[in-house]
């Protein structure tokens, strides 16, 4: 049985599923790539072929950062993927079309409760809190500075 073409099947899930935009289907698949190749170096150069459902989590999370920065967590949304089981049901729509495969111990249920996105995505941009207010500035040449 030939691979199916990775374009067709995608339309083909959306046919069926309309949940999720065409392009998180592109994304996970690239995401995937990212997290097999950090995998591979973790693990001294030896090619990794197989992902569990929290590295790939973890890897979606590294490349969504590394690709739309602080827009991550609204691209996200806007392609309808709003917590760590969305990209859980993602690819097993793939796994069911043919476009990835799984183990005997892979399933859903390892994408739930993977992160909370606002924390995942909208954090690593806020401002270091110290716990003190700033210093207000003075400039040397203001006149109404004291002296």
């Amino acid at each position: 049985m030939n691979a199916p073409n990775f374009e067709d099947g995608v339309e083909r899930i959306l046919k069926q599923d309309v949940r999720y935009h065409r392009d998180a289907y592109y994304f996970l698949r690239e995401a995937l790539d990212y997290t097999q190749k950090v995998t591979s170096k973790r693990n001294q150069n030896r090619p990794t072929k197989h992902v569990s459902g929290q590295e790939l989590l973890d890897g979606i999370r590294g490349y969504a950062l590394e690709e739309f920065g602080p827009m991550a967590l609204s691209v996200l949304e806007e392609w309808g993927v709003k917590a760590c089981a969305d990209f859980g049901e993602i690819v097993f729509n793939m796994v069911e079309t043919n476009l990835l495969a799984k183990t005997e111990t892979d399933s859903r249920e390892d994408f739930r409760n993977g992160y909370d996105f606002v924390a995942a995505f909208r954090t690593p941009f806020l401002p270091a809190r110290s716990g003190r207010l700033p210093e207000p500035e003075t400039r040397a040449n203001d006149a109404s500075a004291a002296p």
